[in-house]
């Protein structure tokens, strides 16, 4: 197996694949160092394992709070369940830390119009200090990212939270209130110009409604009242519904502003709202899906959106280590000038979690085209692994796929941890829908 290139273990894979044939390929993955994730002292993950000098200067050492909480739910679901706990537990002692920043928006003494001061998304995960450079801090989806997860980790009792910790927990809910989340412009998922973005809104509601889940436990409930700023039932009951409401305006679009610079009918975040927050279901799941595959797709990954110019053709060479690694959210119009039509990055996280969305319908509807769909988005995944003959080593996970001159290479930030653990979980889900598996 050894000897096997990428594009020989897609072949490989067929669509009636046993459970045992694709543990033996996950147990040859993992023996090959593509699920390696390390882990910093705090237990948290930088959002990169690269090395080098054209890595060092990306900024992806750093933590990102959205990205530790994708990969802390595909260890804790799959092979390392602990791991994803200890995670979680120091996003919240993060969190604890630096509550003022919810607090101050919450009060009134910040302005959360400017995204420094609301809470950071972006930090140091070795000392858990905020990072002093200006970043797009407002994003609502990583924050409800938290929240679902911690929540989901606390409904099933693998967490068991302290006073502090619920009383944070509350106060995601009440910075929610306070800012409007269901119509707040934020900078969501790609850190771009603010606007009102579906996707955020659903990460979101599904953290308000673990928080829900959590308040039918008499203890919880208590612990919400009396531990927060009094974030009981009603109140997330009422923020609930108007994300719920906001939703059905928008999808199955990312942004509806009329704002050309704003309106995106088509985002591949979205596909983070039906798995794995399963907040957004079917026939509006579908229809994301579909008009992914339709307009986003491309031969080597998925765009994030079109006309996205991040890690455009020969990006390295048109803009300076300095600039590349900048905060466009203010401004994004001088890098979309370097974009040419259809050259947009093809990003790696997208084709596993469209694999694992096509086997969980097939889960529910047993249509085989299903199966059929969550084996070829699969098949793609393991495509976008680097060949032996590759800069970074073999079977490693890129961000994305870039155009250098004339070709489509790997960009520097690889591998990305958040798509070793979207292909995890897509693995997980290819071994529960095997024949076999299904049947039992």
């Amino acid at each position: 197996m050894p000897s096997l290139t990428p594009d020989d273990l897609a072949a490989d894979l067929q669509v009636g694949a046993s459970a045992a044939a694709i543990r033996e390929l996950t147990a040859f993955l993992t023996s090959q160092g593509t699920f390696h994730f390390p882990t910093l002292p705090t237990g948290l993950f930088s959002a990169a394992a690269g090395t080098g000098e054209d890595f060092d200067v990306t900024g992806y050492r750093s933590v990102w709070v959205r990205d530790n909480v994708h990969v802390a739910h595909a260890l804790w679901l799959t092979d390392q369940p602990s791991a994803g706990i200890r995670a979680a537990e120091a996003l919240m002692t993060y969190f604890i830390r630096h509550q003022r920043r919810f607090a101050d928006v919450i009060e009134g003494r910040a302005d959360p119009s400017d995204p420094m001061q609301r809470p950071h998304i972006r930090f140091n995960g070795d000392t858990l200090d905020e990072l002093p450079e200006k970043w797009a801090h407002a994003q609502n989806d990583a924050l409800g990212y938290f929240l679902w997860f911690y929540g989901l980790l606390v409904e099933q009792e693998a967490i068991r939270p302290a006073p502090a910790a619920w009383s944070v927990l509350a106060d995601i809910a009440a910075y929610f209130r306070a800012i409007e989340y269901w119509h707040d412009e934020d900078s969501g998922h790609w850190e771009e110009t603010r606007k009102i973005e579906a996707s955020s809104i659903a990460a979101a509601t599904a953290g308000l409604k673990q928080l829900q889940r959590l308040m039918n436990h008499p203890a919880c409930e208590y612990a919400l009242e009396n531990y927060g700023r009094g974030t009981g039932r009603a109140a997330v009951d009422e923020l609930i519904g108007l994300g719920d409401l906001a939703l059905l305006s928008i999808l199955p679009a990312e942004c509806t502003q009329s704002d050309p610079r704003k309106r995106r009918d088509f985002d591949a975040a979205l596909l983070f709202s039906i798995y794995p927050l399963e907040v957004v279901t079917e026939p509006l799941a579908d229809q994301i899906v579909c008009d992914v595959a339709a307009h986003l797709q491309g031969p080597f990954g998925i765009r994030r959106y079109l006309g996205d110019s991040y890690w455009c053709a020969d990006y390295k060479q048109l803009l300076s280590a300095e600039v590349r690694t900048a905060d466009f959210s203010d401004d994004v119009s001088v890098r979309d000038k370097l974009l040419k039509p259809g050259d947009e990055a093809q990003w790696c996280l997208f084709d596993p979690i469209m694999s694992a969305i096509a086997g969980r319908r097939f889960l529910r509807t047993r249509d085989f085209t299903d199966r059929e769909r969550q084996i070829q988005y699969l098949q793609r995944s393991l495509r976008q692994l680097t060949p032996a003959d590759s800069r970074f080593g073999p079977y490693r996970c890129p961000e994305s796929y870039y155009r250098e001159n004339g070709q489509w290479v790997p960009n520097d930030i690889t591998p990305l941890l958040w798509t070793q653990a979207n292909l995890r979980l897509a693995l997980y889900w290819a071994e529960a829908t095997s024949e076999d598996s299904a049947e039992t």
